[in-house]
């Protein structure tokens, strides 16, 4: 394994643990990042979370219907818990009805007080975007579409997700709704995150309901095949099989257009058995240039696969020659030595190797006694501390709150703790030595 360049911190004292380094807007290294014609532009590692690429992510745009990955997870949540089945019937409000009745929206035609399976309303919503066909969905999960706010509310917020405004389960602005309006809410108001949000509702979704890939990559439909209301559903994201801008490996996600939020797109894509997730909101206005979105996820596609490389920059067992050892009091050894409990691999940018990954390690001060020192007896594999990695002097970008760059750091070997008369003669040692200080 290449050598690591070090930043050793083995003071026993909490004025020498590691202050916190701000975390840069861009992941460091990524100068050679593409600026794609979005507002904001995400991209993550779907496996690890790291943060690829980093354009505006944090600031709040409109989602449109990239709202409904929301209404998916917890229709997936209620499947699970056996609460309903793909084969429910639902029936279809009025409110749902009037909605599925606009055709200048994404829509199929519903029947006022019929009822529709529950998979072929799922159907509409992941392949077309079926704005009635959510707002049914959202009635039999919840009683209610404010209800079915709530829900979502909850769910973002138990993510971590605490910067958002969500009023209703399609993404449309409230205007477009015929009155049937989130308590509270106004027309003009519409649903809001921010790349990182909506990147962190993708992560989840894919992570505990992977089945949602099987209807998310399906190019074309026909809805109610066989009937006078049959419509061929051609799925919006154009990077699938067979449609404009297909892409090998693009599988997902969500689209979304509205003159508020203008295009945006939650892309997913494996290569090489790694997966990705992208977003790009805010690319352009989805009429004028129906392409952009497009573009430019291909774009944060190309650079997220080509220009990041799996590394291992530790391995497990390492131990940190160049950090002193722990002292040990009333141990047999006077000291221990320190090791990484774990491999550490992340991506590194092209240009960018093991030796250029610098770590820092920190004691744990709750496991040394007042003097900074370990108490024997100490099992070997005993948790002492973190080892924190970092390259070009940044830390790394995660999605979520979580230290993912960090491992736990242990002691190497066990101390046994030393026979009585040598813990007297410490003791006597320790105690007449304090004696001659004060002299």
């Amino acid at each position: 394994m290449k050598t690591l360049k070090k930043i050793i911190v083995s003071g026993l004292s909490a004025s020498l643990l590691v202050p916190a380094i701000a975390k840069p807007n861009l992941t460091a290294a990524a100068a050679q990042a593409p600026e794609v014609e979005a507002e904001s532009a995400l991209v993550v590692d779907f496996e690890t979370n790291q943060i690829l690429l980093d354009q505006n992510a944090e600031e709040q745009r409109g989602i449109a219907s990239m709202t409904k990955m929301l209404v998916e997870y917890i229709l997936f949540q209620e499947i699970e818990a056996g609460n309903i089945t793909w084969d429910t019937e639902v029936t279809i409000s009025d409110y749902a009805y009037q909605i599925s009745q606009n055709y200048e929206l994404s829509n199929v035609p519903l029947r006022q007080g019929e009822t529709y399976k529950l998979k072929e309303l799922y159907q509409a919503l992941a392949i077309y975007s079926a704005n009635g066909a959510t707002v049914a969905i959202a009635e039999q999960l919840a009683g209610s579409e404010p209800a079915m706010v709530d829900k979502m509310r909850e769910l973002v917020e138990s993510w971590g997700v605490t910067e958002y405004q969500l009023y209703n389960v399609t993404g449309l602005s409230n205007a477009s709704l015929n009155g049937n309006i989130y308590p509270g809410s106004t027309e003009e108001n519409e649903n809001v995150m921010s790349a990182k949000g909506i990147a962190t509702v993708a992560s989840h979704l894919l992570k505990d309901y992977p089945e949602v890939l099987e209807t998310s990559s399906i190019p074309s439909l026909v809805f109610q095949e066989g009937t006078s209301d049959a419509i061929q559903m051609k799925n919006w994201n154009w990077m699938l099989e067979g449609l404009l801008h297909e892409r090998p490996g693009v599988d997902g996600l969500k689209t979304g257009t509205t003159p508020f939020a203008g295009a945006t797109f939650t892309g997913t894509a494996v290569e090489d058995g790694r997966r990705i997730i992208t977003v790009v909101m805010g690319a352009g206005d989805g009429v004028t240039n129906r392409s952009q979105r497009f573009n430019a996820t291909d774009e944060l596609m190309d650079y997220g696969f080509n220009e990041w490389d799996p590394a291992v920059v530790m391995e497990e067992n390492t131990v940190l020659e160049e950090t002193d050892p722990l002292t040990v009091h009333n141990g047999k050894s006077d000291s221990v030595e320190i090791m990484s409990a774990e491999t550490a691999e992340f991506l590194l940018p092209s240009g960018v190797g093991a030796e250029d990954v610098t770590w820092t390690f920190t004691p744990d001060e709750e496991v040394l006694n007042e003097e900074g020192e370990l108490e024997a007896p100490i099992e070997k594999g005993q948790e002492v501390g973190t080892i924190t990695y970092s390259f070009e002097g940044q830390d790394l970008g995660y999605l979520d709150e979580s230290s993912h760059n960090t491992v736990a750091a242990v002691t190497s070997e066990s101390v046994e703790r030393a026979g009585f008369f040598s813990i007297i003669g410490t003791w006597f040692g320790d105690f007449f030595g304090g004696l001659i200080d004060r002299f």
